[in-house]
């Protein structure tokens, strides 16, 4: 295994540029040797920031640099199992970010891709990475709290979504968009599949676009039950306005694990109106800054080290899977069996 893995980051939008820079020195053993991307003014804006020599616009291109030893894809998920597929039949190691693909059987074909060419895929679910969200995870596993007997996840975004966005065939709504990240980090707590889902959801901040998307919701419950016998609730919202928000509570037979908080640091202002005033998190890249640090050098240990990433693609094939089961769910009323 050659000392330093090359890695190219393919797609340099707000998410492919968070990995660039953490591969730009930020992770042992990994060295960012080049820059993908087909649109141009981006490409040309991460390169002068980053200042890597090579860059290309078709990732084909990149696939044959024997420098690039791992690819990172960021791209439109539409292109990711044409990309990963590629990149798995050139030898390149594959750090994939969520969605992982389009359907449930581009997925099957990733994992086979990879597989077949014997190289690592590790999806990118940096929740799982949070120091926090690790230490919780520890304590459920300690036994510090006895038997799970239900697990709450919650992610609400301030971002007003974007045209796109409200045509939930193409985004998913809120169960796409952020709820993905709570599908994956109750199954990595609960430690078992979920059995059946039901969701809820409706329109409340965005009236206006009801008569053009009347399927489209920006807040939705879910209920869960695991094989397992556990309980579990989701909830997601988008355009909430007051920052980022991302918790999780596991109440088990003996105690209950929180983790999770709003706050963006731990100071607060009294005023003599007899108010408290704290900062809100502003949003998931700065929440959730170290953990993608932390998911990046993990990819590559597994390179250096020959061993199973700590998110699979099945990781990545389970947690599309309750995407389209609980926007079934909310599109037909009904609990949905996950196969």
């Amino acid at each position: 295994m050659k000392k330093t893995i090359g890695v190219c980051a393919i797609g340099t939008g707000r998410a492919g540029m968070i990995h660039a820079r953490d591969y730009n020195g930020s992770v042992p053993g990994a060295r960012l040797v080049a820059l993908c991307d087909p649109f141009e003014p981006n490409l040309k804006a991460a390169q002068e920031e980053l200042g890597v020599q090579k860059t290309y616009t078709d990732y084909r291109d990149a696939l044959k640099d024997p420098e690039v030893d791992a690819v990172i894809v960021v791209t439109p998920t539409g292109m990711h199992r044409e990309i990963v597929c590629a990149a798995a039949a050139a030898g390149k190691h594959v750090f994939c970010e969520k969605p992982m693909a389009s359907s449930i059987e581009e997925c099957q074909q990733m994992i086979e891709a990879c597989e077949q060419a014997g190289v690592k895929l590790q999806l990118g679910f940096m929740r799982r990475f949070d120091k926090n969200f690790r230490r919780a995870k520890e304590a459920v596993d300690s036994g510090a709290i006895g038997d799970i007997t239900l697990v709450k996840s919650l992610t609400h975004g301030p971002s007003e979504p974007k045209e796109w966005m409200y045509d939930i065939s193409k985004s998913a709504g809120p169960i796409g968009e952020v709820n993905s990240h709570d599908l994956d980090c109750v199954r990595w707590l609960v430690g078992s599949e979920v059995m059946s889902i039901r969701a809820i959801g409706h329109n409340f901040r965005s009236p206006e676009k009801r008569d053009q998307y009347p399927d489209y919701y920006d807040t939705v419950a879910m209920i869960l039950e695991f094989e397992n016998g556990v309980l579990g609730m989701i909830d997601g919202a988008q355009y909430v306005q007051y920052g980022y928000d991302a918790r999780a509570e596991v109440l088990g037979t003996k105690g209950l694990v929180k983790v999770g908080s709003q706050r963006d640091n731990s100071v607060s202002v009294a005023t003599p109106d007899m108010t408290l005033r704290q900062d809100s998190m502003p949003t998931w890249r700065t929440l959730f800054k170290d953990a993608y640090v932390s998911e990046d050098r993990s990819f590559v240990d597994s390179i250096v080290n020959d061993t199973e990433p700590e998110v699979t693609g099945q990781d990545g094939l389970m947690a599309l899977k309750l995407v389209n089961c609980a926007l079934k769910s909310l599109l037909e009323g009904r609990a949905v069996q996950v196969e």
